[in-house]
């Protein structure tokens, strides 16, 4: 988990069109090993800071939502520079706009932030070393059994904007 002293953490695209501020930590950094993630990032894994959006400050231009597909077939909301095309951050169907997936590469100081968790590692690239004591799930994983008591609650707490945004996606509300 990542030291809350370091935070406010600032970050951006190439450019610098678009700036945000991460407020304080978030609530779970994620090493994505999955096939989509390698395709989308160029690389092979996508490291996502995982925060409520409203934790996040805009300083910039507004980022250019693009609708991509994913794997669960709901797509997702990839955040990028409308000028120099450089992701910053994405939305997943699971919890829409009220949760950013940051890309933690656009942060100035992006060691602040290593993985909490390696994810979908049963479609990691083969040369791909982990280390570090991060734990490694070939799939997906229990939020309850490798997130901080902090973290969980913090969930709870947005948990019911999440609902609204799942409600309302599916035409309920």
């Amino acid at each position: 988990m990542s030291d809350a002293s370091v935070f406010p953490l600032t970050g951006g695209c190439d450019c610098g069109h678009v700036r945000y501020r991460m407020q304080t930590a978030p609530l779970f950094v994620h090493c994505c090993h999955c096939r989509w993630c390698q395709r989308e990032s160029g690389a092979s894994f996508a490291l996502n800071a995982m925060i409520e959006a409203d934790r996040v400050e805009d300083l910039g231009a507004p980022p250019e939502l693009v609708d991509t597909p994913s794997n669960s077939g709901k797509g997702q909301q990839i955040a990028r520079c409308p000028k120099c095309k450089v992701a910053v951050w994405s939305h997943y169907a699971g919890a829409g706009p009220v949760i950013k997936f940051v890309r933690v590469g656009t942060l100035e100081q992006p060691d602040h932030l290593p993985p909490d968790i390696h994810i979908f590692t049963a479609s990691k690239q083969p040369w791909v070393v982990l280390a570090g004591g991060a734990p490694v799930m070939e799939e997906y994983y229990d939020r309850k059994a490798h997130w901080p008591e902090e973290s969980l609650a913090r969930w709870q707490a947005i948990l019911p904007q999440v609902e609204a945004y799942r409600a309302r996606s599916r035409g309920g509300a």
